[in-house]
C-alpha cells in the first residue's frame, strides 16, 4: 500500500503543468490572445519547442471584435506549427534572435496564407509578425519582426491589457 501511495504522489508531481497567457498587439487594430500549457519541467528548459506544448489556443481580434481562433487539437499533418519560447525571459524569440526565416508558425506559414477558411493563424518571421484570417494574409496586421512578444501568468484581454486579480469577496456596508 505504501508503494502505491508513493507512486501516486510521484506521478502527481510530474503531471503538473504551467499555464501561460499571451497577448500580441499587431498593426491597425489587430490583436491576438492565447493560452498555452506545458509541463512544469519544460519551464526549466533553455528553449521550449512546439513538441513541449500540451495545450494551445489563440484567438484573433480586429478592433476588439473576434475574427477567428485556432486550437492545437485542430492540428493536422498539413498544419503549419512551430513554436519557440524562452521560459527564462517569458518571451517568444524572433526569427532574427534565432537566425531563422520564421520563429512562430501557429496555423500560418511564412506566407501567412494557409490558416484555412474559415480559419485563423499567426506568424512571426524575418519580414514581419502578422495574422492570417480565412486563408488570407492580413497585411495591415503586420508589425516589425523584432517586436518583443511576452507570455504571462496573468489574465489578458483582447486589447492586450493584463487584468489584475480581483478580490474574492467584498465587504458590504
Amino acid at each position: 500500500m505504501q508503494v502505491l501511495v508513493a507512486c501516486m504522489f510521484a506521478f502527481a508531481q510530474t503531471a503538473t503543468a504551467a499555464t501561460l497567457n499571451m497577448c500580441w498587439t499587431g498593426g491597425n487594430g489587430y490583436t491576438m490572445t492565447g493560452r498555452m500549457e506545458l509541463p512544469d519541467s519544460a519551464m526549466r528548459k533553455t528553449l521550449v519547442r512546439e513538441t513541449d506544448i500540451t495545450a494551445f489556443k489563440i484567438t484573433g481580434y480586429f478592433n476588439g471584435t473576434r475574427v477567428g481562433s485556432w486550437n492545437l487539437i485542430e492540428k493536422t499533418p498539413e498544419t503549419s506549427w512551430s513554436l519557440y519560447f524562452d521560459p527564462a525571459t517569458f518571451t517568444f524569440p524572433t526569427a532574427i534572435d534565432l537566425n531563422r526565416q520564421v520563429s512562430q508558425e501557429w496555423n500560418a506559414n511564412g506566407n501567412v496564407d494557409d490558416c484555412g477558411n474559415p480559419g485563423f493563424g499567426f506568424n512571426a518571421g524575418n519580414f514581419a509578425q502578422d495574422v492570417c484570417i480565412n486563408g488570407q494574409y492580413i497585411e495591415p496586421s503586420s508589425i516589425d519582426p523584432e517586436t518583443t512578444f511576452f507570455a504571462t501568468y496573468d489574465p489578458v484581454t483582447p486589447d492586450c491589457r493584463s487584468v489584475a486579480a480581483l478580490s474574492k469577496s467584498r465587504i458590504q456596508p
